[in-house]
């Protein structure tokens, strides 16, 4: 384990206060942002929930080295699997996974139809050079130029791959640090990040012609970047029926600290309950889900969103197929060097809090029931006395 980079500061723990930190992109606690259950769920057991900038002395740094003890994240997996192998213990507690893989485009006019057609090209790069957090945007198209590369028989020696190294530093910005933000939507729309080019640092440099192709997510940046009319797609992971190409910084994942577990494992449970709920009432309510998601994810628009968002479960879990995405993403990031130390991915997860969580849900509906006597349990408790 490394230590802590001092830059990161935070404000003095207090197990009175939870913060949570979300990435731009689909998960229940993002929903969440706007409906507020987890902050109500908090309340009544005596703990302030907030977002991880709703105080100045928060940077966002914890964001991505976890150093905050009482945070809890939801958001893209190359950042947690970083944390977790190179820096400091956590627990991964449930993830979210949209099936997006990623495309290759190219300038809309150019006389480039398929992958094939770029070998002897250039594909850009990016390149972080900040050097406190996990450079998760690199990672991802690095994982996809090579998958693109070899569904079309090709290898990195048919193409040139050029480097663009970039500040990645907006987060440290004045206006990013100066006033608190009660969630991260205010900070999207602040930035309107949809139209934010920190966000597509290797776009310019296609558009002029300094590469001929770059990677982008499939449909949330692909769309905005298709809608401008200077963009095509030419490869798009996310029409393969192979699953296991569709890992580029997915499934997002939640995780906490290992000393939240331990400590006040209480917390831990509160926060994936609420999670359970906003995820059961977003696939109930897909539109209204997709309404509120719009504003803190790159997708074109709300319908865009919705379309998106249409077979994705928001409710978090550990099943067998997220836990061996997850997997496939932390051997990526080993055998590529972005991270130092291996470990085991099914050690990391700790089910037990959302069983413990769905049990307590179950609990607290049964003991609604009863109290109101309401017909259904009047019936049960008539069945139980004929069963008897």
């Amino acid at each position: 384990m490394t230590d802590e980079p001092k830059k990161s500061s935070t404000v003095l723990l207090d197990w009175k206060e939870v913060y949570y930190t979300n990435c731009p992109m689909v998960s229940a606690s993002n929903v969440d942002q706007e409906l507020g259950w987890a902050r109500e769920d908090f309340k009544k057991i005596g703990v302030k929930y907030g977002f991880l900038r709703s105080k100045r002395e928060n940077n966002w740094y914890p964001h991505y080295v976890h150093n905050l003890d009482n945070l809890i994240r939801f958001g893209g997996l190359f950042p947690p699997i970083h944390v977790h192998a190179d820096i400091r213990r956590t627990r991964l507690l449930g993830a979210t996974w949209v099936y997006e893989g990623g495309c290759m485009l190219v300038r809309a006019r150019d006389d480039i139809y398929r992958m094939t057609d770029l070998k002897g090209k250039k594909i850009g790069l990016t390149k972080s050079l900040n050097t406190i957090k996990c450079d998760w945007w690199r990672i991802q198209e690095e994982q996809g130029i090579e998958l693109m590369l070899r569904l079309n028989g090709m290898t990195r020696d048919d193409v040139e791959i050029v480097e663009f190294p970039y500040p990645d530093d907006w987060y440290d910005k004045p206006e990013m640090l100066v006033d608190p933000m009660d969630n991260a939507s205010e900070l999207w729309l602040k930035r309107d990040h949809k139209h934010d080019l920190a966000f597509r640092p290797l776009e310019t440099a296609l558009e002029k012609g300094v590469v001929d192709a770059i990677y982008t997510q499939s449909k949330p940046l692909q769309h905005l970047q298709e809608a401008t009319g200077k963009f095509k797609t030419i490869e798009d992971l996310s029409r393969y029926p192979d699953w296991t190409l569709q890992i580029c910084n997915q499934p997002a994942v939640a995780t906490c600290t290992d000393e939240m577990a331990e400590k006040h494992p209480e917390l831990v449970v509160t926060w994936l309950k609420s999670m359970i709920k906003v995820g059961r009432w977003g696939n109930e309510h897909k539109h209204a889900a997709a309404s509120i998601l719009n504003k803190q994810t790159f997708y074109l628009d709300v319908e865009d969103t919705y379309r998106g968002i249409m077979d994705v479960d928001l409710v978090p879990n550990l099943s067998p197929q997220n836990m061996v995405a997850i997997e496939i993403g932390k051997d990526f990031m080993l055998s590529h060097g972005y991270i130092k130390n291996d470990f085991d991915v099914r050690k990391w997860a700790a089910p037990e809090f959302l069983e413990k969580a769905a049990e307590e849900l179950i609990e607290e509906k049964w003991q609604k029931v009863t109290s109101a006597k309401l017909p259904e349990a009047t019936e049960l408790q008539a069945s139980t006395r004929r069963l008897g």
